[in-house]
């Protein structure tokens, strides 16, 4: 196992992978290239810049990947209210979601610190 695999932080963005894909699968198929595709990559990118950013030997260049991460994070976010306002899911799924970035969110910051 690799040290970002035990981390509290990589474990929670991958629960949010896997939450935008159950969700994404009712999406029109219309979407499929466009929010879709969008989310997808938005969502995959913070796990990934997790792990990438906390093999650095830096704090400085962790501290910048986790930034990358969170900022993945916020966009994913936003395309979960558009997607909620264009009714593709439905407000409890928004909530629940949101409650799970909120606690990602607050986590990536926590740890920023204390590498800073």
């Amino acid at each position: 196992m690799f040290g970002f695999q035990k981390l509290e932080i990589y474990n929670l963005s991958k629960d949010i992978v896997k939450d935008n894909y159950r969700l994404i699968k009712k999406f029109p198929s219309e979407e499929r290239f466009a929010l879709v595709q969008q989310m997808s990559r938005a969502a995959v990118s913070i796990p990934s810049n997790i792990a990438e950013g906390t093999s650095r030997m830096s704090n400085k260049e962790k501290a910048h990947f986790i930034n990358i991460a969170y900022g993945s994070l916020m966009e994913l976010v936003c395309q979960m209210e558009i997607s909620l306002e264009i009714g593709y899911i439905e407000q409890k799924e928004y909530d629940d979601f949101v409650k799970k970035s909120k606690n990602l969110a607050v986590k990536m910051s926590n740890f920023i610190r204390t590498i800073a």
